[in-house]
């Protein structure tokens, strides 16, 4: 597989499975990515994750339009995930990733792998990193 940006490259050399699934992309995993020397969550297909300031452990937060924005890393009961890594449940029924107790979201306005707008945005949003 070849990249035309090195930063891909590096980041598509870097991932490592971890069985989880995204909103959208139900039996794709979650990876821990790098991209030089930082280290970063990303879902199946390199999108950036990140968690929210807001939620408590364990707890999403994010509903609504939030969750428009921000759309909850989903799972299914009985996964295998690794450690680390669980499930926790959403008030709508449905089970989202958390990983070290904080939930996982993907960025609507992340376009292509290695992006990463979301972090900083409002302040309350950030790159989730292992």
């Amino acid at each position: 597989m070849t990249f035309k940006s090195p930063l891909l490259g590096a980041l598509a050399l870097a991932m490592t499975t971890v069985s989880a699934f995204a909103d959208g992309h139900t039996g794709a995993p979650a990876m821990t990515g790098k991209i030089g020397e930082e280290t970063l969550l990303v879902d199946t297909h390199k999108m950036t994750l990140y968690t929210f300031d807001k939620d408590k452990k364990n707890t999403s937060n994010c509903y609504g339009d939030c969750a428009a924005k921000w759309p909850p890393l989903l799972g299914e009961t009985g996964m295998e995930l690794e450690p680390g890594y669980k499930l926790i449940d959403r008030k709508d029924g449905t089970k989202q990733v958390a990983y070290k107790g904080q939930p996982l979201y993907l960025w609507f306005k992340d376009e292509k792998p290695g992006d990463m707008t979301g972090d900083g945005v409002k302040g309350v949003w950030h790159t989730a990193r292992p």
